[in-house]
């Protein structure tokens, strides 16, 4: 039997972030790299993963920048390619990468929807499979949800509900295709308002109703995610799967 502790370790791992060049994606990095594994980072923004790999590199591990727009297939097969090309595997998969409106639906434009949908949702998809083409047995893949999927906050936010939504769907059916199958394991994180570039476009009204929520009575921290993430992408959670786990400060509760 693994140590209790030890089965939280990533040692000779490799994971992928995506939408690492900001935000949660630069906090989800420096944790896998504190629990061991070497990380690759793809994200549009080519400066931004700079700074996110020396961050990687400072805990030890080894960081692999590879610009990439996972709304594109070919960027993410891409993406997976690189990680197979620098370290031989993948087995962890983090689709962080996403976008958030707040547009009243009667105001909100096909186009707005659509590009709202086709990176918090269609993106995910395209890299779970790039990715599971790739993994082993024994992988995990951590897809990104929302508890805005779960519940309503009274703002206006369709596009973004709907799309989170999804991919709390696409992870049960990911889970359901390729545990049993490939022993890929395929859980979502429901993160509650944390602090970060989306939140930070709040204003008053939008900051007061969300911490109104939460049983905390506050927004959370990047770091409080890291818990939750190195749990599902480390052995200490070989027996789950298809799960959405909320970190949402109790917003849940009312």
């Amino acid at each position: 039997m693994i140590p209790v502790l030890g089965s939280f370790r990533l040692d000779g791992r490799v994971a992928i972030v995506t939408g690492a060049s900001s935000g949660l994606g630069v906090q989800f990095a420096q944790a896998l790299a504190q629990a061991g594994a070497d990380v690759v980072l793809g994200a549009r923004r080519e400066d931004r993963l700079a700074q996110t790999r020396t961050l990687v590199e400072a805990e030890g591990r080894r960081g692999l920048a590879v610009r990439a727009d996972v709304t594109n297939p070919e960027d993410c097969t891409a993406l997976a390619s690189a990680a197979m090309s620098e370290f031989g595997r993948v087995d962890v998969l983090v689709n962080n990468a996403g976008i958030g409106t707040a547009v009243p639906a009667l105001r909100e434009t096909p186009e707005q929807f659509r590009s709202v949908v086709d990176l918090n949702l269609n993106a995910s998809y395209w890299m779970a499979q790039a990715c599971a083409r790739v993994m082993q047995p024994g992988s995990s893949i951590i897809n990104i949800s929302s508890v805005l999927a779960l519940t309503s906050m009274g703002l206006p936010q369709a596009a973004y509900t709907a799309s989170k939504a999804g991919v709390i769907g696409l992870t049960r059916d990911l889970a359901q295709q390729w545990t049993g199958r490939k022993g890929i394991r395929v859980n979502a994180i429901a993160p509650g308002h944390f602090e970060s570039e989306m939140s930070g476009q709040f204003d008053e009204r939008a900051h007061a109703a969300v911490v109104a929520r939460a049983a905390v009575g506050r927004l959370g921290e990047p770091g409080e995610l890291n818990g939750a993430l190195i749990f599902l992408a480390s052995p200490a959670s070989s027996y789950v799967t298809g799960i959405v786990l909320p970190v949402d400060g109790g917003t849940l509760l009312t």
